[in-house]
């Protein structure tokens, strides 16, 4: 059996060797860090995914060694296979600064600004990407597209409103699940995911649609409206299921643990898939064996307040001092008529104010 060849790829100025059929977006995720282009579409578990959302769009300033033309349009990285010694413009292209600016344009069209009330904000992909590529304002006038919500089954809301049409979770039940009972219906801007007659979702797998969804038109019913993610400690831990892997990532608060999801890398993507028994039914810290915290890789507000290797600051007047304390040339209750060191504010009712100094001063 021959080896494959390996391709040189050069991505905004970094080379790299790859091996033959590989897309451009996979060649550029080995090199990691902003040099990889955002993708909404692309999944590189699911087979057939890519192509929808034209986020991971990229300019090739040259084709390959052989032929090293230009391509005459931007491409779509998480389709295009690289050449060898092809050479991709990504964040150092204005114009495909400008064309990603454009397609959020139009994923924002129709996507309601319910951030503030969304079970996704904190980890939602088109919010980064608006943060990122986005404007400030909008050019569309016109009303927006609405649906109404549904419950597919005891489990899963359905939001289509706030749906991009990515196609992953069609994908996902398509690819796991032994009968996909959901899907595209309609044409056109009517085109939106949803079951024939309002069937319920139930199949031991199919909680993952919930998982690989980018923005909040899947959420999970169970941790529906009860904490912020940001509020949330995640970590690590797995159990003996005989359904799955069993290893998830707990959000918990204290003990308690708020909901259970697969554990993702830092492209967002699920590394294991995990059953409905995991995800929904096991909601004790007992039901698990903890690992250790989660370090989220995203740039999000989820890893914002988790200190993990934490190494708390010395203090540096006692290093600047050779270890003696700071003297104290003026205590503020000695010359102040208002400050009372024997005023305990936590036991006032209400706000403080200088009626409950004077009424101490007179007790005195």
């Amino acid at each position: 059996m021959s080896e494959q060849p390996l391709f040189k790829v050069t991505v905004d100025n970094i080379t790299i060797e790859v091996p033959a059929g590989t897309t451009i977006l996979e060649a550029a995720r080995k090199i990691g860090g902003e040099v990889a282009p955002p993708a909404m579409c692309f999944y590189s578990k699911l087979k057939g995914s890519g192509g929808k959302c034209r986020t991971c769009l990229v300019e090739v300033s040259k084709g390959s060694e052989k032929d090293p033309r230009p391509m005459p349009k931007l491409v779509a990285s998480c389709r295009t296979t690289v050449m060898d010694g092809m050479e991709v413009k990504n964040i150092t292209s204005e114009k495909v600064t400008d064309a990603r600016n454009g397609v959020v344009e139009f994923l924002l069209i129709n996507h309601p600004l319910d951030c503030p009330v969304c079970d996704q904000a904190g980890e939602c992909h088109l919010q980064d990407l608006s943060y990122e590529h986005g404007k400030e304002g909008t050019r569309y006038e016109f009303q927006r597209r609405t649906f109404e919500k549904h419950s597919l089954g005891e489990y899963i809301q359905l939001h289509m409103t706030r749906c991009i049409l990515c196609y992953r979770c069609v994908y996902t039940a398509d690819q796991l699940t032994n009968k996909r009972s959901h899907g595209i219906l309609d044409r056109g801007d009517h085109s939106e995911i949803a079951t024939y007659i309002e069937k319920n979702l139930d199949n031991d797998f199919i909680g993952n649609v919930i998982d690989v969804c980018p923005v909040g038109a899947l959420t999970d019913r169970t941790f529906r409206f009860k904490n912020r993610v940001w509020f949330l400690n995640p970590v690590d831990a797995h159990r003996d299921c005989p359904k799955c892997s069993g290893k998830v990532t707990l959000w918990n608060r204290g003990d308690e643990v708020f909901r259970v999801t697969a554990r993702k890398d830092e492209w967002g993507e699920v590394e294991e898939w995990i059953c409905n028994e995991c995800r929904f039914e096991k909601k004790k810290t007992s039901d698990w064996v903890i690992e250790g915290p989660r370090k989220i890789n995203r740039h999000s507000v989820v890893s914002g307040n988790h200190y993990v290797g934490m190494q708390k600051p010395q203090e540096t007047i006692a290093n600047v001092m050779d270890g003696r304390n700071p003297r104290l040339f003026l205590d503020i209750h000695d010359v102040s008529e208002v400050n009372k060191k024997d005023v305990d504010l936590s036991l006032i009712e209400g706000p403080a104010h200088s009626n409950n100094f004077d009424a101490i001063k007179k007790e005195q």
